[in-house]
């Protein structure tokens, strides 16, 4: 029978096996995030910038500032410094070469867009493949929306002159609009326009709409339209 010392451990144990029992017991446990840690974009050709460039340029949507920051480990302090010399660069500052697209603050995030300037270039090549564009009674319908919200189908219909049950539908469909309660009066179903509106025409803000509402008729100017046309929840 083995004897054994008052440890636990066999009398004829080596010293061997008695260091690596020790060393099993006292090594540390790896960092799982010391990779991530040693991930530096500064060291990548063109530094934290050109990362920065590279990443919005397959975004499909606006991306936060701090989303950006930590997708290159950065303070967002950086990020948004490097984000403001970026726009400064693309619209030509200090002399450089004027771009033929621009990075904008869209809804929370930051996107690069065509410039405005060639609007009418752009929109001849995307017309020209686009089979699902909006139609001009959609394009309408969404400018009285976007002007004039929240507001019900029934008083859209009364400053078109036509009945938009299906357009709205349409724009419902694809992301422009969206439902926002009900009118306390009618009980009509009210509709507002989305962030993803926002997005599409690289806006901020509503503020940002060019000053169209003058020229349209006060919501309030149609009042009863709902109860007319039958429109509920």
């Amino acid at each position: 029978m083995t004897e054994t010392n008052p440890d636990g451990r066999p009398d004829d144990a080596s010293p061997d096996d008695q260091d690596t029992t020790v060393d099993r017991e006292t090594s540390p446990t790896p960092d799982p995030a010391a990779d991530e840690l040693a991930f530096d974009v500064d060291d990548l050709p063109g530094g934290a910038l050109a990362a920065l460039e590279a990443v919005l340029m397959v975004a499909d949507e606006p991306i936060p500032a701090v989303r950006l920051a930590s997708v290159l480990a950065l303070p967002t302090s950086r990020v948004e410094a490097l984000l403001a010399e970026l726009a400064a660069e693309y619209r030509g500052a200090d002399g450089g070469r004027v771009r033929g697209f621009e990075l904008r603050l869209a809804g929370a995030g930051w996107r690069i867009y065509s410039a405005p300037t060639y609007a009418d270039v752009v929109g001849r090549f995307v017309l020209e493949g686009q089979t699902a564009r909006l139609t001009q009674a959609a394009l309408e319908t969404l400018a009285v929306i976007a002007y004039r919200q929240p507001v019900t189908r029934g008083q859209v219909s009364g400053v078109r002159g036509v009945n938009v049950d299906g357009v709205v539908r349409t724009l419902t469909a694809r992301g422009l609009v969206t439902e926002v309660g009900a009118d306390p009066s009618t009980g009509a179903l009210l509709y507002e326009t989305t962030g993803y509106f926002l997005e599409r025409m690289g806006l901020a803000s509503l503020d940002e709409m060019p000053p169209l509402a003058p020229y349209l008729p006060d919501i309030d100017t149609l009042e009863g339209v709902d109860t007319a046309s039958g429109e509920t929840r």
